[in-house]
């Protein structure tokens, strides 16, 4: 949840290829009515999460969306080929 920003102030990226890195800043604003100031629910300053993806996310296609002030994150995952498994006869 990223309650009052918008898409360009929030930052999202991948580093070294495996490390998803959410990052932006909020700015508190004060609202003024009837010569009274209302106090916000939600804090300012800079903000950052970082997520150790696993070996299969496909970090090339990692798709980012926000609506009504959630973001989303989707990282597709990468078909692994299992490896194949030879039976061997057991002799005697």
């Amino acid at each position: 949840d990223l309650p009052g920003l918008k898409k360009e102030e929030v930052k999202v990226e991948v580093e070294e290829g495996k490390v998803l890195q959410i990052s932006g800043e909020r700015n508190k604003e004060k609202e003024e009515k009837n010569d009274k100031w209302h106090p916000l629910e939600v804090s300012s300053g800079k903000f950052l999460r970082r997520f150790r993806l696993p070996e299969n996310a496909n970090v090339d296609e990692v798709k980012a969306g926000m609506e009504n002030g959630v973001l989303t994150v989707t990282v597709p995952k990468v078909e692994m080929k299992k490896p194949e498994v030879s039976v061997i006869d057991i002799s005697g």
